[in-house]
């Protein structure tokens, strides 16, 4: 089953292959949703200081009655930050807020601020904060450390500088929306992608090729979906604070064919609706 299943990252550490994503989910909500999660066997969850709820996630993993050691814990700095004295500030931020001694795996949100996304030249705030997460990291206090957001030249920035090399890049990655040329150069570095919203913040419900390709496998089309991301060799993270959703999306033990695989691959479908708003959604 794809909830006992892992990858290892390029400094020997394991990563769940399938995580919950927790976008969206409110602070008084995530505790119970991390709860969930793990009662029904998710080892791998994901936040972010921007999602604004550390605090509740920290609080699920704390009483989620699995050992801390079991459990892979992710958070990202703030997109703003860049520069070392804020980044060193945000990540024991994070730890006291999460109410854990480590975080698993910490990442640099994106390589722009929000407000600037793909705009302008941050390339030694950048190399500030990656410093920040480096030390953190060679003290214990991270497990591991990555990017998200990066393009091939963000990421060639973070490499021309760092003693520890990014072990993580997280994308946006779903059928519609493969990044190929990216995801085999962070292959070349050792960079294990992550693939977020792989259902395409839900908007790929209503496409009627996914439909029916997902009717041929009599799955749902987020099986589909997080199958597929699965199958391109990223870690999986749909998002949902819903615990029939969370075991429907677990189940994904099936394979999805080369000449299928193709044909996701090469879609394009990247109409997010009314989150079209949201800087990844933009199209850039």
């Amino acid at each position: 089953m794809v909830l006992n299943e892992s990858y290892t990252l390029s400094n020997g550490v394991g990563i769940p292959k399938l995580g919950l994503g927790t976008w969206f989910i409110d602070d008084d909500k995530a505790a119970q949703a991390v709860r969930d999660a793990v009662g029904i066997g998710y080892r791998n969850i994901d936040t972010a200081q921007a999602y604004g709820n550390e605090r509740g996630v920290g609080e699920g993993v704390r009483a989620g009655g699995i050992a801390r050691d079991e459990l892979f814990v992710s958070s990202k700095l703030a997109a703003e930050i860049k520069n070392y004295d804020d980044a060193v500030a945000a990540i024991d931020e994070s730890l006291v807020t999460l109410g854990l001694d480590h975080i698993d795996l910490m990442l640099i949100h994106s390589p722009q601020p929000w407000a600037d996304f793909r705009g302008g030249d941050y390339a030694e705030g950048n190399r500030q904060a990656w410093k920040a997460l480096e030390e953190a990291y060679q003290a214990g206090r991270l497990r591991a450390i990555g990017v998200s957001n990066f393009q091939r030249r963000d990421v060639e920035n973070i490499l021309s500088a760092c003693t520890v090399a990014p072990q993580v890049n997280q994308l946006l990655v779903h059928a519609g929306n493969t990044p190929v040329e990216l995801m085999a150069y962070c292959e070349e570095k050792g960079v294990l992608v992550e693939a977020y919203s792989p259902i395409a913040h839900g908007e790929i419900l209503k496409n009627p090729d996914v439909r029916a390709m997902a009717d041929q496998y009599s799955v749902t089309i987020p099986q589909l979906c997080i199958r597929y991301t699965l199958q391109l060799g990223t870690v999986s993270l749909p998002k949902t604070a819903d615990p029939e959703h969370m075991r429907s999306n677990a189940e994904v033990d099936f394979v999805i064919s080369e000449d299928d695989m193709a044909t996701l691959r090469g879609m394009h479908a990247r109409d997010y609706g009314e989150n079209s708003a949201f800087p990844v959604y933009s199209g850039t």
